[in-house]
This record gives structure tokens, sequence and C-alpha cells, in this order.
């Protein structure tokens, strides 16, 4: 169903429309100075009834081009075409030069009026101009007047009618394209603000990984070889001062790198534990029902390590998201006394995981299998063609510091 057009209040005007309206304004008001001027000047028997006509005529027309309710108000429009028609059937009937009159008549019907509506009023105004004019011819000349009489306001509704509906395809085509730059900037922002995001994350996750695998790992190891000193210097007592000093500078230093690594943690992580992130990010998940469970004891991991489960976590399930087409999902988090294992299962469509691609645009599977390996940990994928896809990855647990 063609969708009517927006009247002038309701969008904004562009240099061309600004000039077909102004066009509009002066041919209405041309031809009606040319109607009165004619009757004038060839002194026609009605001439006062027509200079009259026309001056009502162009009070009318330009009273409603300065009402914002025509433009805004459908019944407004329709009542001020409706004036503007009976003052114009008037001037027909004491002037045939008032037939000029309805091609713009055509334009305001078809911009004011809903498309189906506007074609009617036009056949309507071409029907009444035709009339008007052949009332105005006498028996003699009928004949040789009828054709131009017919063909006159027809062919001038049918320019019309396509003039408008060409301007309409137009104007939906620029609007069509400008909505797609909006969102086309739009998105060219929202991707700049991601990849700024995700280079803040992973540099932090790359501090705190340095700094958990070199510096902190560093401190403990002193402690240690520090401890054996003290067991292997019993009765030195200026060397186990010198060593217990050591010992308390060395604790320090750790318990700093650690709270450097904790500052270094990712907004998901600083307000809880790593299940309670797995939690919020399974009720957040969008489309299919993701659930999230916990096996065994739960326990505080190293930084690095929550880090790449979280990030494995969100990489599987926007998987799911995107290209499962999945009904149902769940992560599952299981501690045991040696290893913590993460499992990402879905009943969607599944895929060949011997022809996937093993680069960057692997599903985030490389990606996935990077930070488990990074961690000495294993990292699997089983999935086939509709039989849906489980990721798994399990990470050794680090020894406890004495």
């Amino acid at each position: 169903m063609p969708v009517r057009p927006r009247s002038p209040a309701s969008r904004p005007l562009t240099p061309v429309s600004r000039v077909l309206r102004l066009c509009l304004h002066a041919l209405f008001f041309g031809l009606l100075a040319l109607a009165a001027g004619r009757a004038v000047t060839d002194s026609a028997p009605r001439a006062g009834w027509v200079v009259t006509a026309c001056a009502v005529l162009a009070a009318l027309y330009a009273g409603g081009a300065l009402t914002p309710a025509v433009h805004r108000s459908s019944r407004a429009g329709t009542v001020w075409l409706g004036a503007l028609g009976c003052v114009w059937a008037a001037l027909l009937v004491v002037s045939p030069d008032g037939l000029w009159i309805a091609f713009p008549l055509y334009f305001l019907e078809l911009h004011l009026l809903r498309l189906r509506w506007g074609i009617a009023a036009v056949a309507m105004t071409a029907c009444a101009a035709i009339g008007g004019f052949l009332g105005h011819s006498g028996p003699a000349d009928r004949v040789v007047v009828t054709p131009g009489a017919f063909l006159g306001p027809l062919l001038g509704g049918a320019v019309a009618v396509a003039t408008v509906l060409g301007y309409q395809a137009l104007y939906r085509e620029s609007e069509r394209r400008r909505r797609l730059i909006e969102e086309l900037m739009a998105t060219r922002a929202e991707l700049a603000d991601a990849e700024r995001g995700a280079g803040v994350l992973a540099e932090r996750e790359r501090l705190a990984r340095e700094i958990h695998d070199t510096l902190a790992q560093g401190l403990s190891s002193i402690q240690l070889l520090l401890r054996a000193a003290e067991r292997s210097l019993p009765e030195d007592a200026a060397a186990l001062e010198h060593i217990g000093r050591a010992r308390e500078a060395a604790q320090e230093n750790l318990a700093e790198a650690r709270r450097f690594v904790r500052a270094l943690t990712p907004p998901d992580l600083e307000h809880g534990s790593l299940p309670a992130a797995l939690e919020r990010l399974c009720s957040a998940a969008p489309g299919p029902r993701v659930r999230f469970s916990l096996s065994g004891s739960s326990r505080a991991l190293p930084t690095p390590y929550e880090v790449a489960l979280l990030r494995i976590a969100q990489s599987a399930l926007a998987n799911v998201v995107r290209h499962a087409r999945a009904g149902r999902a769940e992560i599952t988090l299981t501690f045991m006394d040696a290893s913590v294992t993460l499992d990402v299962v879905d009943d969607g469509h599944g895929f060949d995981v011997s022809s996937a691609p093993s680069g960057d645009g692997g599903f985030g599977l490389p990606a996935m299998r990077s930070r488990a390996e990074t961690l000495g940990g294993l990292f699997t994928v089983e999935s086939a063609p509709g039989q849906g896809t489980a990721v798994a990855v399990t990470l050794p647990l680090p020894l406890e510091a004495p």
C-alpha cells in the first residue's frame, strides 16, 4: 500500500523542495493574474466576476499556505482543498481561463492527500476542467476544441502524478541512504569504542599475567630459598637476622605484586568471584536459555586463571548465540584437587570440527586454545553437524606457596 508522504511541516525542507514550493506558489498566482488580466483587457462580459473570483482564490490560497495546521492535519488540508475547489469551480463558470489553475491544484491534491485519494482528486479536477472549458465553447467550434480540451487536463494530471511519484521515490531513497550513513557512522563509533576497550582489557590482562608469572613467582622463589637458608644456618644469629629481614622484604613485595594483579583484574571480576561472574554472564546472555552450575568446592584462583576462564566462557557463549542456533546452553565450572575445568555445552546445530578454520576466523577457537595452553592447560572441542557443541578447558591448579 502506498505510504502517504509526510507533510512539509513534519520533515526538513531541502533546497530542492524549497525551490519547488516557490515555483508552485509563483505558478498559482501567475495563472490567476493571467486569467484576471485577460478578462480585463479583453473586456469580457463578466470581467468583474472573474477578477473577484481570482482575488478570493488568491487570498484563500495564501491563507492556507501560511497556516501550519493545513500542513500538519489531513482534515485541515482536505477542508482547504475543498474550499479552493469550490472557488475554482466558480471561476470556471465565469472564465475559460480558469482551466489552467487545475495544474497547480493537481500538485496540492497529491501532496496533501493520501495517494489513492490524491489520484481520485486529480481525476475529478481534470474532469471539472474539461467540463468548464467545453461549457465555454460554442456549438460551431465544439468539434475542433474537444481533443485539446480532453488531452490538456488529462496530460497535465498524468505529468503531475508522475512527477510526485518520482519525487517521493527519490525522497525515500535519499532517506534510506541517510539512515544507512547514520547507522554506519554509529557502528563505526561503537566499533572504535569496542576496539579501544578491548585493547585496554588486553593490556591489563597482559600486565597482570606478566606480574604474576615473573615478579610474584620470583619473590615466591626468593622466600623459599631464604627459608632453606634459615634451616641450614641454625646457629649464626647475624645471618639469621639478615635472612629474616630479607624474607620480610620479599613477603611485603609479594603482597604488593598481588595487589597490583588484583588492581588489573577485568571489570567482570572486580566485584566478585569467578563463579559469580560466570553466573552474571549466563543471566545476561541473549537468545538461548543459559544455565550455570558449580561443581566441587570453589576456591580462589590466580588472576590469570580467572581471566582466562572468563574470557573463554564469554567467547564460547558468543559463538553459541551467533552461530549455534541453540535453544539451551550450560556453563559448568568444576573444581578438583589439582585442576579446574570449564565446560560450555549447547544443543545447537553443531559443526564439523575437522573442517573448522584454524586462523582468526575460526569462531574464536584459536584464541581460546591459546589462552588455555599459555597456562599449561588442555582445550578440547567436541561437535558434529546436528549434535550440538561441547567446549572444555582444563587448567592445572598452581601449587600453594608455603
